[in-house]
């Protein structure tokens, strides 16, 4: 059962008077804090123990990679002075001397040495930096990648969160409690960690760039969408993401606060998980795919915030097509596939989702829409870490997820979700397969023709759809809502906002 708007506003403001009490001046803004509110607490602060997206954007103020990614997708050196292709399968990286660990050792290549290693025996990201052969260095501050084959979108990988360079001593001495101890080079260092309520980072005094502008970043944990925009309200919140569309007018309404968006490179899906009946007979998914009409959702739960999807790659990703087959909403051609699949009367399913607001009322469309063909579909709403562990596991059977292609780049957008070496905690929870999209996959990321490449991802995009592991829904917008005070903040199309710029303008009105 969904709480009524009154209830979560009564909830909503009992959390933020609770919070007012330990807030500094009473209620006064501490301008050397930076709070910062998003639905999800972090499920761990080890880059290599998972890829979910709440970890990640604490990690990105932790750590550092070896070249970064800016607002605009560009790829730029950042723990690597410089870098150079030495042949289609080797790369050299020079790393910027002097630069330290939060813990004081100086980082060098023996420890992007162990990071990508590390890496690489990962379940959970190793497909990221999986075509990395070997790791070799040069002195201390040069490193020599070799790839099994060529890697067209290796520095756009090396740059993504996993890509973490780590301190072999710092994870060993913290052993399996180094994802609540971490230790990056970044600009921010842990200070302390309130399971579900808060992450409070303090700035690195030795940052090897330019320092953060403000001393804390107080990671709050705010479930409830309306409860961070009240927060922004009420002046106890800076920053606030993923702002719910329904709040959005309340935002922009406001003369103190400001409402940012950019078109996001993730993608929200219904999921199904292809192993488990009926779900592994291709006429139910399309069947489906029918009866799920993706533009109500976008109409009258995102209230237009994003656009619809027509294949698993937002258009400003590299090797994006819109050529694929289109699923129009019919659901008289869904029963009649149904009917086709052996199931003429439908059948009992459940769709599981995390408890976020939005995912749940997209649920409830889902649910309304699957009865119209005959199929009698339960809501399974759970805490967000119980859910990816849930799904990693298999033990769903329909789902709501998303994905965020971090890199900009096919490869990344579509091996995650769809290859079916990646099952599971891999990014895969369809558990879809088919060793046609796996070879046009895997021959993508080797091909160095860009032209090739994309005609590549187009024929693996027509095939997906076709398949329909998963329902296409929207690509949303990637939004925030901030103080208008509060300067140096960029909205990530991926993400993962870097807040080491941010701070409050105390001069501002």
């Amino acid at each position: 059962m969904f709480k009524s708007k009154k209830a979560v506003l009564l909830l909503a403001l009992v959390m933020l008077a609770s919070f007012a009490l330990t807030a500094c001046g009473g209620g006064k803004v501490d301008t050397s804090t930076l709070v910062v509110a998003q639905a999800s607490d972090a499920t761990s602060l080890d880059p290599h123990a998972g890829n979910d997206q709440p970890s990640a954007r604490v990690m990105r103020q932790v750590y550092d990679t070896l070249t970064g990614m800016d607002e605009d997708m560009n790829v730029y050196p950042l723990l690597a002075e410089e870098y150079k292709s030495v042949d289609p399968l080797t790369w050299e990286f020079k790393l910027k001397e002097g630069v330290k660990f939060h813990n004081g050792e100086e980082m060098k290549a023996d420890d992007v040495i162990y990071s990508i290693e590390r890496h690489l025996k990962s379940p959970s990201v190793s497909h990221i930096l999986g075509q990395i052969d070997s790791v070799e260095k040069d002195g201390d501050y040069k490193v020599i990648i070799k790839t099994k084959a060529p890697f067209a979108a290796i520095l756009r990988h090396l740059s993504h969160n996993s890509a973490a360079i780590l301190n072999k001593k710092a994870v060993e001495e913290a052993g399996e409690n180094y994802g609540q101890k971490p230790v990056g080079t970044g600009p921010y260092t842990l200070n302390n960690w309130s399971s579900g309520q808060n992450i409070l980072l303090t700035r690195f005094e030795d940052y090897h760039g330019e320092l953060a502008k403000t001393e804390n970043i107080d990671f709050k944990v705010v479930p409830e969408a309306t409860s961070r925009t009240i927060g922004l309200q009420t002046g106890e919140i800076g920053i606030a993401y993923d702002i719910d569309p329904i709040d959005v007018k309340t935002i922009e309404a406001d003369d103190a606060l400001e409402f940012l968006k950019v078109p996001s490179l993730s993608i929200d899906f219904l999921g199904m998980n292809n192993e488990k009946e009926p779900f592994n007979n291709p006429l139910v998914r399309q069947a489906l795919a029918y009866a799920i009409n993706p533009q109500e959702m976008l109409d009258s739960v995102m209230e237009g915030e994003g656009e619809l999807a027509v294949s698993p790659l937002q258009k400003s990703v590299f090797g994006a097509t819109t050529d694929v087959k289109k699923y129009e909403y019919n659901p008289e051609k869904a029963k009649q596939l149904l009917a086709e699949a052996g199931y003429p009367n439908g059948f009992k399913t459940s769709i599981s989702t995390d408890d976020g607001a939005v995912r749940n009322r997209i649920a409830v469309v889902a649910q309304s829409k699957l009865k119209e063909i005959g199929i009698d579909a339960t809501i399974n709403s759970m805490e967000w870490g119980k859910y990816l562990d849930m799904t990693a596991k298999g033990e769903h059977e329909m789902f709501i997820l998303g994905w965020s292609t971090n890199t900009g780049d096919a490869d990344y957008g579509l091996a995650g979700p769809y290859l079916s070496t990646n099952h599971g905690d891999g990014g895969n929870r369809s558990f879809y397969t088919n060793t046609a999209v796996d070879k046009l996959i895997i021959d993508a990321s080797h091909e160095l023709d860009e032209a090739k490449r994309i005609e590549l991802y187009k024929l693996a995009q027509q095939q997906i759809v076709e398949d329909v592991p998963t329902i296409l829904l929207y690509h949303k917008n990637m939004n925030s809502g901030i103080q208008k005070n509060i300067k140096g903040y960029k909205v990530h199309p991926a993400g993962s906002h870097v807040l080491q710029n941010a701070y409050y303008d105390v001069e501002a009105k």
